[in-house]
């Protein structure tokens, strides 16, 4: 048997509960009808509501003390796991990341949000058992090096105003003001 074929990298997106919820205008996936190259489903007013009323915890965001807590655990699983950290963006509602790694988008993906509640925890300002992730994610196959310099400028630069980032073009977290407020 061949080993696996695996891309460049993966650009993983990842939100957080109860932020972006089927039938919501914005874009939504129906996960039993997901399938690579359609469109998002029309915005249902009616379905979003319907969700929001079946939430079992509050929604939650990321503030200006917890985005440098889960880009620092980002770097940490990445460092940890040998994946390449190729940028980062940890904002209010959800986090960007493109990364190159030798496994599975998907345990790709659940490293990262067990690595971030795990440090979160131990940061200590929330219930340990605070509900924080959406189910699931966004896992894209990054194929080529255009692939993967689209999405770090994507993830650096097309998310409005800078959170927490991590470029291997700089090397370093950039610090902004906005993580202060």
């Amino acid at each position: 048997m061949p080993p696996p074929v695996f891309p460049k990298a993966y650009l993983i997106t990842f939100a957080t509960y109860g932020t972006r919820l089927p039938g919501n205008p914005k874009g939504w996936v129906d996960r039993r009808e997901n399938q690579f190259g359609t469109s998002f489903p029309t915005a249902r007013k009616c379905l979003e509501t319907k969700m929001e009323t079946d939430m079992r915890y509050p929604p939650y965001e990321l503030d200006a003390l917890g985005r440098p807590i889960v880009l620092a655990a980002i770097q940490e699983a990445c460092a940890y796991r040998g994946w390449v950290l190729e940028a980062a963006h940890v904002r209010t509602k959800h986090s960007h990341c493109a990364i190159g790694a030798q496994a599975n988008p998907e345990f790709v993906l659940d490293t990262l949000k067990s690595y971030a509640s795990r440090k979160l925890n131990r940061a200590g300002f929330e219930p340990r058992r605070t509900k924080r992730w959406a189910r699931h994610g966004s896992t894209k196959y990054l194929w080529s090096e255009a692939n993967v310099e689209g999405a770090i400028q994507y993830v650096v630069e097309e998310q409005g105003e800078p959170m927490a980032v991590f470029s291997t073009k700089s090397g370093k977290r950039q610090n902004t003001k906005s993580e202060l407020d």
